[in-house]
C-alpha cells in the first residue's frame, strides 16, 4: 500500500507548486497523500466522506476533504482551483466513477495516476481526448521505492502504519477483509 501509493504520487509528478488531488480514502488513497505531502505537494485534496479517514488525510498531509462524488465532486475540486482542477490526481479506488471522476478534476495538461485495480472500467474515448491529460498506472513496481520508503520508515521521517485500524489473529483473516468491505477497516494487521 505504500509502495503503490508512493507511486502514484510520483506517477503524477505530484511535488513543489502542485495541488494533488487523490480520489480513495482507503490505504493506498492515504499513502498516496502522505508520498504527496513527502514530494513537497503545495496542496492535496482528499476525497473522502469517512470522518475517521479524514482525520488520517489531515494527518498524512491533506489540506483540503471534499465529501461529494461525481459531478459534484468534479465541481468541488474546480470550485477549490480557480476553475482549473488539479495539476496532479491519483485514482486509488478502480470504479468506473472514481476514474471518470479523477478525469474530470484533472487540469488540462495535468497528470493523472491509476493504481486502483480497474476491472469494469471503461474510458470514453472522446472524454479522455478532450481532457488533453497525461495518465499513467498499473501496478506499483514497489522494489523501485522500496529502500528509500523503509529509510524514511527508519528514520521516522513517515508513519505508514496508522492505516491498520484492526488488528485480528491470523485466524480471523476473512474477518478482516469482511471488515475491509465494509469499511469497518482501513487496514486489517494479521497476527500469529
Amino acid at each position: 500500500m505504500l509502495g503503490t501509493g508512493w507511486y502514484a504520487a510520483v506517477a503524477v509528478e505530484a511535488g513543489p507548486g502542485k495541488t494533488v488531488a487523490v480520489v480513495g480514502d482507503g490505504a493506498v488513497g492515504l499513502m498516496a497523500v502522505l508520498a504527496a505531502k513527502q514530494l513537497g505537494a503545495e496542496r492535496i485534496i482528499a476525497m473522502s466522506r469517512h470522518p475517521e479517514r479524514q482525520k488520517l488525510a489531515r494527518y498524512y498531509g491533506a489540506t483540503d476533504i471534499v465529501e461529494e462524488r461525481g459531478d459534484e465532486g468534479i465541481a468541488k475540486i474546480k470550485e477549490l482551483t480557480n476553475g482549473l482542477g488539479a495539476h496532479s490526481v491519483v485514482e486509488a479506488v478502480g470504479t468506473q466513477e472514481s476514474f471518470m471522476q479523477a478525469v474530470g478534476t484533472t487540469h488540462g495538461g495535468g497528470h493523472l495516476g491509476y493504481v486502483g485495480v480497474n476491472y469494469d472500467v471503461t474510458i470514453p474515448g472522446i472524454e479522455l481526448f478532450f481532457a488533453g491529460i497525461h495518465t499513467l498506472g498499473g501496478p506499483a513496481p514497489v522494489r523501485r521505492f522500496l529502500p528509500d520508503l523503509i529509510q524514511l520508515i527508519w528514520d521516522r521521517k513517515i508513519d505508514p502504519g496508522k492505516v491498520f485500524d484492526l488488528t485480528l489473529p491470523l485466524d480471523q483473516a476473512p474477518e478482516g477483509y469482511k471488515a475491509m468491505d465494509e469499511r469497518r477497516a482501513t487496514k486489517v494487521l494479521l497476527t500469529l
